[in-house]
């Protein structure tokens, strides 16, 4: 079923695309959080809008309050900018921030990035690709390692999370 969108709804999302290209050119970048429901286990996420235009894909966390995603995706997306073209199976580390990430591949970014194809005019089917950025835990493990300590739900595996 597809819901018709009404003008008042078309004067949003216009508006929001307007809100996006302008921080997109004040900073390069524009980040979309997604607050999540940790009751229900649905897990809050954030990811960038802006990378695509540099021929990047975008990026995306999970589980992080908005300060931390907005920190972390800034800094990474600032590195983009700067040149450094990421890779899937890179581990980045941070300078005040004890933990690590692994960039990993998002095989259904169709299904999560809805802004960020909003903006650039991509179907669902024909996605921004993302990369997903996904920290280790306390001890400096991730989740494929024995003993990860962090709700698996939490940080969802590539590819089995759709919003």
């Amino acid at each position: 079923m597809t819901t018709a969108l009404t003008p008042s709804s078309l004067g949003w999302l216009d508006q929001e695309d307007r809100r996006t290209a302008q921080t997109i050119r004040a900073h390069g970048t524009s980040n979309e959080y997604v607050f999540g429901d940790l009751q229900k286990r649905e897990a809050p996420y954030a990811y960038t809008i802006g990378l695509f235009g540099l021929g990047h894909p975008e990026l995306l966390v999970f589980g992080l309050d908005p300060r931390t995603s907005a920190l972390l995706l800034d800094d990474v997306s600032a590195r983009v900018r700067a040149g450094e073209d990421l890779r899937a199976g890179q581990i980045l580390a941070f300078a005040g921030w004890r933990h690590r990430v692994a960039v990993e591949v998002v095989p259904n970014p169709g299904e999560i990035v809805f802004a960020a194809n909003s903006y650039y005019e991509r179907a669902d089917l024909h996605s921004v690709p993302v990369f997903q950025l996904t920290y280790d835990d306390r001890d400096g493990r991730f989740p494929w390692d024995d003993g990860y300590d962090t709700a698996a739900w939490l940080q969802p595996r590539p590819g089995t999370f759709r919003a």
